[in-house]
């Protein structure tokens, strides 16, 4: 099926379903990141820095900061403020097998 998408609709189509993974992660500020690490082995850090490397092989320059507020829905830094719970060390220590 997907063989039959055009190419623009496909990319439009993965960009939609991108951006609502992204909205979904915004509004589910109760899963910490540590916790999407070791159950999907990707976090919010992990898909901001995946974007920061897909624009800059389109020769768009993101920082680091920006791709983080792009993903997050803010600065960092607030997010980690407002919805990081404990420290990653009592995360990595709880989720330790």
């Amino acid at each position: 099926m997907a063989d039959q998408i055009p190419e623009a609709t496909q990319n439009a189509i993965e960009a939609a379903a991108f951006r609502r993974l992204v909205k979904h992660l915004q509004e589910r500020t109760e899963v910490q990141n540590i916790d999407l690490m070791n159950l999907a082995g990707f976090c919010r850090n992990c898909l901001s820095k995946w974007y920061r490397a897909e624009a800059a092989e389109r020769g768009v320059e993101v920082s680091d900061p920006e791709a983080r507020e792009l993903i997050h829905g803010m600065p960092y830094e607030d997010w980690k403020a407002r919805y990081q719970t404990g420290s990653k060390k009592d995360h990595k220590e709880r989720h330790q097998p």
